[in-house]
Formats: structure tokens, sequence, C-alpha cells
């Protein structure tokens, strides 16, 4: 699985931590996503996935 995120198009909405909190998280000034694992295991998949389609700005892609 790779991710890549557009940090210029995140909002700080948050629904990717709700979504997939072992692999997101948000900074403290300005809620922009942090990817906190590159290489998340084959468990979180599904919640990568779920977090990159309820994200409102469209800046998560997932491939593989």
């Amino acid at each position: 699985m790779e991710i890549s995120i557009d940090f210029d198009k995140c909002c700080g909405a948050g629904q990717c931590v709700l979504a997939a909190p072992e692999v997101f998280d948000q900074r403290d000034e300005d809620g922009i996503v942090v990817l906190l694992d590159e290489n998340p295991p084959e468990s979180e998949y599904e919640n990568v996935r779920q977090a990159a389609a309820v994200c409102p700005a469209a800046a998560i892609e997932v491939r593989g």
C-alpha cells in the first residue's frame, strides 16, 4: 500500500484520524494531517482506505 498526502489540500477536518488513528494524526498548531505510518500493516488497509474516502478535501490518495 502506498499512501500520499497533498498537505496543501488538507483542511484539518480530522476524519482520517477518526477512521485510522494508528496511521494518521494531526498537527497541534493547525490540524494538518500527519502520516504516522508510511507502511501500515495489512490489518490497517481497510481503515486507511476509509480515511481516504471520507476526507472532505480529498487530500489522501491510496494505491495498492
